[in-house]
């Protein structure tokens, strides 16, 4: 799941249990639809990226930097207390509100469609609740 600042879910995809996250950063990244609504063109890309220890990998760097996409990921075998942590709840949290749907929280459903539905819908609910009552 990709977030913005405020928590809102700007792109999520639907992987099987045992993938690891990182596969999922690239597509992720290009799935992030054009953001509307300011003057000017459209923004088709952020301008960071932030993740933790698991997405660190010189080739995702490099990805990311074709991309003209700034990284602060967190490396491997350093010292904890890098400060990305602050950031990162803003994921949790969302993560945290997507559970609060029981649906989502255990999988019931056989059928990766109708999951990917109701995650689907949660991010919509959620966004709903985010930008009609103000929480930026």
């Amino acid at each position: 799941m990709v977030v913005d600042a405020g928590g809102v879910p700007v792109a999520a995809t639907l992987t099987g249990a045992n993938r690891h996250d990182v596969t999922q950063l690239l597509p992720l990244v290009d799935a992030i639809p054009p953001i509307r609504g300011k003057p000017g063109r459209p923004l088709r890309k952020p301008r960071e990226v932030l993740g933790d220890r698991a997405y660190d990998s010189d080739p995702h760097r490099a990805a990311l930097a074709e991309r003209r996409i700034g990284e602060s990921l967190a490396r491997r075998n350093t010292e904890h207390g890098s400060g990305l942590g602050v950031y990162r709840y803003v994921v949790e949290q969302t993560l945290a509100l997507l559970h609060q749907f029981r649906r989502l929280r255990v999988r019931y459903d056989r059928r990766d469609d109708v999951h990917e539905a109701f995650l689907s819908l949660g991010c919509s609910v959620i966004c709903w609740r985010r930008l009609n009552h103000g929480f930026f």
